[in-house]
This record gives structure tokens, C-alpha cells and sequence, in this order.
């Protein structure tokens, strides 16, 4: 108070001084009257103080701005005089302004605060408000699932032992060190939060949790689809709703746990009485096993959904040592190259994949029908022009998406289930089916890949003497959202620079039909294949063809979609061989993997058709002993074989012992 009288009696000097002296002298008054001393400024009379200090004054004595009472503040100020003092230790520390900037956020301050006074009950009603926001934001992060499907009004009815926990650590904690455990505890239920939601797409499209260690450039993969599906500007508008929902994901979570701790440190002895009810209710409701229908009450999610990622994180690590020892195991590498596939000499064999062609498209009621028809109709027309075909299923190590994984598993006869596994396969010298033929002499070894548009190193590792990207296929027509190519014009492009070709060597090709990929619209249709072109015809086409946007909003349409897009696929093929297949044709065609679980309405299964056709009936009966089914259609209890034992069961076929 010394400090405050000397500084009104130089106040009496300053009109002789000049306004300078005059804006120190007022700083160091206001630094005097509106600091440390503001806890006591409260008992000075007001009108004794100038116009904007009584301002300021009165707003201080207004309730906190959190729907407490004053005496709540004034419980939590007595309390810290036992404690270190720091001067960001009380919201009501605050220093006169030193700059413009400063002066700016101080005049806000004072106007809030003079609001607050003239509005207490508005004032109060939105502190209460948000108060209860948070609370319910802390919930809703600690209850929630990471699968959409399991989302449901008792999934957040229930009492999170992590909850209980942090409560009552944070009331443990003295201040500074509370403070911090609170911003750290928000940002961290933040991250969970965000990792949950980025779960609920993986299981919508992949069927599975995301991968802390491996799946990170799906995020790109992921990109470039939006891209091509719904062009640059939704792409880019994709791009920020994510960015922008992960930063407010983040900030909510972090200031709601702030609130929620400054709350139950002014209300300390109800805040402690409701943790330990609700710590003693989480024991006897995990002891008794209640429930809520089949939702338990007590659950420990986040430390068990934390424990799977920990657990997921150590096997993607140690997952490389174990894939180098498969690897490293090849029954044909000392094979001589004119004892490989001596069975298939002379013929062309064409690898064909068949884009999320998966078990659902002929077992699912809804799809049997029309896919039925269409598999018939390719048997019968295909042994009117003298082929015959066997078909069984194969597992895929993956679903919705990963097509390159599956293709990989099927050549390499490894299981290539990750990233990782696959960056490690096209990086050694593992020896593919494609490698395997090229190894030979006989065969000159192509592939057609319309779903490739960029550089793709990883084909040289295939071993293929020239690949067909989206490019130079000779295609001059439109996009058909993610598919650059449609199917005929694929088959017909492949016919036109490598098959049709007279006095050629046998060939050996890997072909990806792209058209029933994601999001299967709009689609293509099959025309005469005279009138395919440059490709020009399906500009009309596309024109014709459902909208993306549209059909996504109703499941029952998307699943039309993609029967249509798989028997459009199936046709292409089939009306290639009857069309330019001869007696040294074999096809052998499969699915990569199942569709995304929209489609397949949450069936996990992975399986996959796959089906050898030929015109020389000798190629068949080397496999005659593998039980699979007469015909394009596997019938249901069909051998059933992972995709990786493809690849040595037909080169044992098709060898000398075969």
C-alpha cells in the first residue's frame, strides 16, 4: 500500500510534467493496483479508484467462469496460499498492458469481464453450457467405439475405468503439475479419438483395424482415389475437412479436460466423493458382469484398444525376420529353366484379374441370380467355341482394398498381407510366376495394367518384358471414376499390340481388368467390338451412367453397381476368348480380393473365384486331381486354397512330373 500512496501523490505532479510522465506514472498505477494486490483490490471502495479501474474491480468480483459460486473461488484461493506462487497460478494475476498488442488483449479482457457483470445470468448459462459440453465431449471420447457398427446408446452409457483413474490422479496432483497432466491427458484422448475414427474407414473398406507401423501409405492411395472419383477440387476439400476435424478433435479434447479439472479442483470434496462412487460401481459391475443388453457397464476399452495397438505395433516389427526366413524357401529356384512348365509350351497363358471379384458376387441371394446367368452364359458360349474350364475358390490375404498385395501373394507364392511384406518381396530376389516364365526362353512376358498411371518400379521386379500402363494402351476416351480403362477396350488393346500379331513367340501376360474396381460408377457396357475405337464411344457411355454421389447415399444401390461392374468384367473376357482364343489359348482368372464391407454387408470371409480355361484339353487334365468344379462357376464346397499355394501347385502341374 506504501507503493500505491507514493504513486497518487506523483500523480499530483504530473499536470506540470507532460503527458509521458503522465502514461508511466498511470502504468505503474495500474501495474500497483491491478496485480498481485488484486485479491485484496476487492475490499477497496470503489470510488476511490478512476472509471475503468471500478470497471475492473467489479468484474473481478464476479463468479468464475465455470458456473461456480464465488465462494468456490475464494475455497480454491485460500488454498493456494499454502502453495508456491507462480504468476500464471490464478486467473486474476493479471499485468497492465506493455504493448500495443498487450493493450488490445487487455481492453478484450476488461470487456468481457464488464459483460459478464452486466449479464450474470447469461454469463453463468453459458459457463453451465459449456461446462456440460465438455463434460460430454470427455464421455463421448472415453465410450467411443472404433467401429461404426458397434456404436449404439448403451456403448455410452457405461463407467470407463481410465475415466475414473485420471479423475482422481488429477485431483491428487498439486496445481502446476495438475495443469500439465491435464493438457497432456486432453492431447492424448485427442490422438485415441482420432485413431478411432481413422479405424472406423479401414473397417469400412478393409475390413480391419489401421496399422500404426504399415499402413501409412494407404493414406496416399486413399488421396488419389478421392481424386480420380470425384475430381481435384474434392480431393482437396477431402483433404482439409480431415486436417481441419483432427486439429478441433485435438483442441476440444484438450480444453475440455482443463474445464473439467479446474471444476473438480474448486468443487474438491464432491469431485472426490462421485470418483470414488463411481470407482467402487466400476468394481462391482466388472465383478457381477452387468450388462445392458450385451454392452457391459464397467469397461476398460481404451486400455485394451491401447494394448492391441501396442501388441500390433511388436508383430509388424518383428513380422520382417519372419517373412526373410519364407522367403528365403523356394522349391523350383535350382529348377533348370527347360524343366519349368515343359506342360504349357506352345500356348499362350494369359494371368487374369478380375478387380474385387470376390465370393459375394455368387453367394449373396441378392447377386446369385444375376451372376449365375451370366457365369452360364460364358460356360455355354465358350464350349460352343471349344473351351472347357474348372474353377475353385482361393483366399485372398486381403479385403476391400490391396489389390497389388493379393496380385503379389498369387505370383510370388508368398503371403503378402502388409506393406511391409510387399516393399521386402519387389526389393529381392524372389522368383515369381511371371519370373518363372521368362526364366524359361519360351515365352515373351507382358502385362497390361490400365490402373497404373504413374511410374511403377516395382513392375521391373515381376520380370515382364514390356509393360501396358493406362497410357499407351491407345485409349482416347473418359475416366470411369477410378477405372482409366474399361475392360473391352483393355482386352481389345491387348489383342491388337500383342496378340494379334502374326509370327510372334508364345506370350505370357499378366492382365488387371480395372473396370468393377471402387466405386463400380458409373460404369461401362459392352458394345460390338468393332465399334470400340480409340475409345471416343464411351464419352456417350459414361454419359449414360449412374453418379458416384448418388448411388453411395443408399448400400442397396452400390451393391447393384457392383454386380453390374463384375458381370460387365466377366463378359469382357469371356467374349475375348470366344472371340480371338484359339487351341493355344489358356486363360486362368480370378478374383483379387472381396469387395468393401458395404458390399458384402460385414461378411470378413476373403475368398475369391478362380478359374483355368482352355481349348486343349490335355491342360486340364493335369489338374484334374485338384477337384475343381466343371465350369466359370466354383461350386460352394469347392477345394479352397490360400492364394500363396497357387503358384507351386501350378508350376508342379504344369512340369514334368505334372
Amino acid at each position: 500500500m506504501t507503493f500505491v500512496v507514493e504513486q497518487a501523490v506523483t500523480v499530483g505532479r504530473t499536470e506540470h510534467d507532460g503527458p509521458g510522465l503522465t502514461n508511466l506514472v498511470r502504468r505503474a498505477s495500474s501495474k500497483a493496483m491491478y496485480g498481485r494486490n488484486l485479491r485484496v483490490s476487492h475490499h477497496t471502495p470503489s470510488r476511490h479508484l478512476p472509471d475503468t479501474e471500478r470497471e475492473v474491480d467489479t468484474a473481478a468480483a464476479d463468479p468464475a467462469d465455470d458456473g461456480t459460486e464465488p465462494a468456490a473461488v475464494t475455497e480454491e484461493a485460500a488454498s493456494a496460499e499454502t502453495e508456491p506462487r507462480d504468476s500464471s497460478d490464478t486467473a486474476t494475476d493479471v499485468a497492465a498492458p506493455a504493448t500495443a498488442q498487450e493493450h488490445d488483449r487487455w481492453r478484450g479482457w476488461r470487456a468481457w469481464r464488464g459483460w459478464r457483470a452486466r449479464h450474470p445470468g447469461a454469463a453463468r448459462a453459458l459457463s453451465v453450457g459449456a461446462t456440460v459440453l465438455a463434460g460430454a465431449l470427455v464421455v463421448v471420447a472415453l465410450l467411443l467405439p472404433n467401429r461404426i457398427e458397434r456404436i449404439e446408446f448403451a456403448s455410452f452409457v457405461r463407467i470407463p475405468a481410465e475415466g475414473v483413474l485420471l479423475a482422481g490422479l488429477l485431483l491428487a496432483l498439486p496445481p502446476r503439475p495438475r495443469r500439465i497432466m491435464a493438457v497432456v491427458s486432453g492431447l492424448f484422448l485427442g490422438l485415441v479419438t482420432v485413431l478411432k475414427f481413422v479405424d472406423m474407414g479401414f473397417y469400412q473398406v478393409l475390413a480391419r483395424p489401421f496399422d500404426l507401423v504399415l499402413d501409412w501409405i494407404l493414406i496416399e492411395n486413399a488421396t488419389d482415389f478421392l481424386r480420380e472419383t470425384f475430381g481435384r477440387t474434392g480431393q482437396v476439400l477431402a483433404v482439409i475437412g480431415v486436417i481441419v476435424l483432427f486439429v478441433a478433435v485435438l483442441v476440444l479434447t484438450t480444453l475440455a479436460v482443463v474445464r473439467l479439472t479446474n471444476l473438480m479442483v474448486r468443487h474438491r470434496p464432491v469431485a472426490a466423493r462421485t470418483t470414488l462412487i463411481l470407482g467402487t460401481a466400476w468394481i462391482t459391475c466388472m465383478t457381477l458382469g452387468v450388462q445392458i443388453g450385451t454392452v457391459p457397464i464397467a469397461t476398460k476399452g481404451n486400455a485394451e484398444f491401447l494394448g492391441n495397438r501396442v501388441e500390433q505395433v511388436r508383430a509388424g516389427l518383428k513380422d520382417a525376420r519372419v517373412f526373410q526366413k519364407q522367403a528365403a524357401v523356394d522349391a523350383f529356384a535350382k529348377t533348370p529353366p527347360d524343366q519349368l512348365l515343359t506342360g504349357l509350351r506352345g500356348k499362350d497363358v494369359l494371368f487374369t484379374f478380375i478387380e474385387s471379384y470376390g465370393r459375394v458376387a455368387i453367394d449373396d441371394p441378392a447377386m446369385a441370380k444375376q451372376t449365375d446367368a451370366v457365369l452360364k452364359e460364358g460356360t455355354g458360349r465358350l464350349k460352343a467355341a471349344g473351351f472347357e474350364s474348372r474353377s475353385g475358390w482361393l483366399q485372398s490375404p486381403v479385403t476391400g482394398a490391396g489389390s497389388w498385395l493379393a496380385h503379389s501373394t498369387f505370383l510370388s507364392g508368398l503371403w503378402i498381407k502388409n506393406q511391409q511384406r510387399y516393399r521386402s518381396l519387389t526389393t529381392s530376389d524372389r522368383m515369381t510366376l511371371t519370373n518363372y516364365f521368362g526364366k524359361t526362353g519360351a515365352w515373351r512376358t507382358v502385362g497390361i495394367v490400365p490402373g497404373v498411371r504413374r511410374a511403377w518400379p516395382e513392375g521391373k521386379y515381376f520380370g515382364l518384358d514390356h509393360i501396358y500402363d493406362s497410357e499407351h494402351l491407345g485409349y482416347h476416351g473418359p475416366y470411369f471414376s477410378w477405372t482409366p480403362v474399361p475392360d473391352q477396350f483393355s482386352m481389345e488393346a491387348f489383342q491388337r499390340l500383342e496378340h494379334g500379331k502374326k509370327n510372334r513367340e508364345p506370350i505370357m501376360a499378366e492382365i488387371i481388368l480395372a473396370s468393377s474396381h471402387n466405386p463400380w460408377s458409373p460404369i461401362a457396357h459392352m458394345i460390338d467390338w468393332e465399334d470400340l475405337g480409340d475409345g471416343s464411344v464411351f464419352h456417350r457411355i459414361k454419359k449414360e451412367g449412374t453418379d458416384p454421389t448418388e448411388v453411395w447415399k443408399d448400400p442397396e444401390k452400390v451393391r447393384t453397381e457392383y454386380r453390374k461392374a463384375i458381370e460387365y468384367s466377366i463378359r469382357s473376357l469371356t467374349e475375348w476368348v470366344e472371340r480371338y482364343g484359339d487351341e493355344d489359348t489358356v486363360l486362368v482368372f480370378l478374383g483379387d480380393h472381396q469387395p468393401v464391407p458395404t458390399v458384402t454387408a460385414g461378411d470378413t470371409g476373403k475368398d475369391v473365384p478362380v478359374t483355368i480355361v482352355a481349348h486343349d484339353k490335355k491342360v486340364l487334365d493335369r489338374v484334374a486331381d485338384w477337384g475343381w468344379s466343371d465350369g466359370l462357376k466354383p461350386a460352394p464346397d469347392a477345394p479352397r486354397w490360400g492364394m500363396d499355394k497357387f503358384r507351386d501347385r501350378f508350376m508342379t502341374a504344369y512340369g514334368p512330373q505334372g
